[in-house]
């Protein structure tokens, strides 16, 4: 009796959930087999290629004539490495045992907008002793009486107790300067629970579509992102969040969700993007690759793949430099000081 309820479940399960029970074409060990492992799976799951024009056919034959029977591991990993280029994607990596292969032309070739040395030595000062520190956040009121808070790693977790410490300190300022420059991203909960502090109304900040299909256009209904109040402590004064081209993935979505709410002036250099929530998989030899599987777009249905831009366009002075002086964070307290 009990093998028939398993049985029948089964038969149920596969009615219900058919892609769960049919198993993934399996490809061999070998150079073009793991070529073609690889091809297929972002083909049927990666979620930009309409977005960015790439013929992945096209890629596909330009490549597969690159495979070599007797290639060498490393060999094959260059090749497969410059394939997934095409994608112009932060969020690709190949992982062997060897290396990991990533594009960084999103922030190459343009200005840097931040020195970390400066920020450090001028600005921050000594630890425990010129600034606090609450998780990933450094944090201190200027001189001018403006709060700064310098935040280097989404994959820092800030909880809920640390945020209300942190703007009760702040509290008397006049203005706050929140720095995510060079914040390449981590966790989406910091960048929800951080903006969560910033409004006093559910506001809508975005949407998600998945993936419903192998097609490339196979994806679900846009479903809405909100960023909702937080029931700690809230600012409510003016707000300016830096930025510049190293902004990426985590750091991106909060840039959009901070974009939207009341009181917050964008200002620096436009982000770096990555708006794709990655998922993973793995090759037959057991290398595994990670790719944007969930496209995120801002409030009014817009791609944020390749960044958000501020709304004060501010470029580091290299005169500033020469001082000492970092000409984003002078904007911004000019700007909270008006």
């Amino acid at each position: 009796m009990k093998d028939n309820i398993k049985i029948l479940l089964l038969v149920i399960c596969c009615i219900l959930l058919p892609t769960s029970c049919i198993e993934e074409e399996e490809f061999a060990n070998t150079p073009e087999g793991n070529f073609e492992q690889l091809w297929k799976i972002i083909d049927e799951k990666y979620c930009f290629f309409e977005y960015k024009g790439i013929d992945w056919n096209a890629v596909h034959d330009e490549y597969a004539a690159k495979i070599k029977p007797n290639m060498s591991s490393e060999n094959l990993f260059e090749v497969l490495s410059k394939m997934l280029f095409v994608l112009k994607d932060g969020h690709v990596n190949l992982s062997s045992a060897h290396n990991t292969s990533y594009y960084d032309e999103w922030y190459q070739n343009y200005p840097w907008n931040y020195n970390a040395e400066i920020v450090s030595q001028y600005y921050l000062g000594r630890a425990s002793t010129d600034y606090r520190t609450a998780a990933g956040l450094k944090y201190k009121i200027l001189d001018d009486n403006i709060g700064y808070v310098r935040y280097e790693s989404f994959q820092n977790g800030v909880g809920d107790g640390n945020l209300d410490e942190v703007l009760l300190y702040l509290a008397p300022c006049n203005g706050l300067i929140i720095d995510v420059r060079d914040n390449k991203g981590g966790n989406l909960t910091n960048s929800t629970r951080i903006a969560a502090r910033f409004t006093n109304e559910k506001v809508l900040t975005g949407y998600i579509r998945h993936k419903t299909g192998k097609g490339h256009n196979d994806f679900s209904d846009p479903i809405a992102i909100y960023v909702e109040p937080s029931k700690g402590v809230r600012w409510q004064k003016k707000v300016v969040v830096l930025t510049n081209r190293r902004c990426y993935s985590a750091t991106n979505d909060f840039v959009n969700n901070m974009k939207d709410l009341p009181n917050v002036t964008l200002l620096g250099d436009k982000t770096g993007g990555g708006s794709g929530l990655p998922f993973s998989s793995e090759l037959p030899n057991g290398w595994t690759i990670r790719f944007s599987a969930s496209p995120i777009f801002d409030r009014n249905m817009q791609q944020i793949e390749f960044g958000i831009e501020p709304d004060v366009k501010v470029n580091m002075d290299p005169k500033d430099e020469q001082r000492n002086k970092d000409t984003l964070i002078e904007e911004a307290r000019k700007l909270l000081n008006k």
